[in-house]
């Protein structure tokens, strides 16, 4: 179940979407699936999401979404560089029109001075386009959930404004 704030925006994600036949893919990181889960939850979604790829890891990065090797050890898993290997190799793989990429450090552990707890990643891609959004926010140590929700609210944000 999604908060109504949140409902509200995947509705109007999916909306703009059917406007222009845009079918969309997720890559998630951080937030485990829920930009998916926040689409899929509003009935009738099927006709613009076509699938949520969950890498969490390193080796599913590579593996479901050709994230290079190399960009994750130059620039690590939550990186800029990494998030937007993953939206092209969402694009790539899911062969849809739009998608969002959403990399991070949620908390309660894993953060250092250069990443913080809060850190997330974000980047949103549309087919055959110099169209892309990039963004890098700084939520601080609000604690894993709201970290995660706050993820969710500009990754939806993000592929709305493009989908305009």
């Amino acid at each position: 179940m999604i908060d109504a704030e949140t409902r509200a925006l995947a509705e109007r994600v999916l909306a703009a979407c059917r406007a222009r036949g845009w079918k969309l893919a997720t890559a998630e990181s951080c937030t485990g699936g829920l930009v998916a889960g926040a689409l899929t939850e509003i009935a009738g979604s099927s006709d613009v999401v076509d699938r949520g790829f969950v890498t969490y890891s390193d080796a599913a990065k590579v593996a479901m979404l050709g994230v290079p090797e190399t960009t994750l050890a130059m620039h690590g898993a939550v990186s800029r560089q990494t998030a937007e290997a993953m939206a092209t190799g969402a694009l790539e793989r899911a062969g849809v029109d739009l998608t969002v990429a959403i990399t991070g450090i949620a908390g309660p552990g894993g953060g250092s001075a250069a990443k913080p707890i809060g850190l997330v990643h974000l980047t949103a891609v549309v087919r055959d386009s110099q169209v892309r959004e990039e963004r890098k926010m700084l939520y601080g140590d609000l604690g894993r959930s709201e970290i995660r929700r706050l993820s969710v609210i500009e990754a939806l944000t993000m592929l709305l404004e493009l989908a305009r």
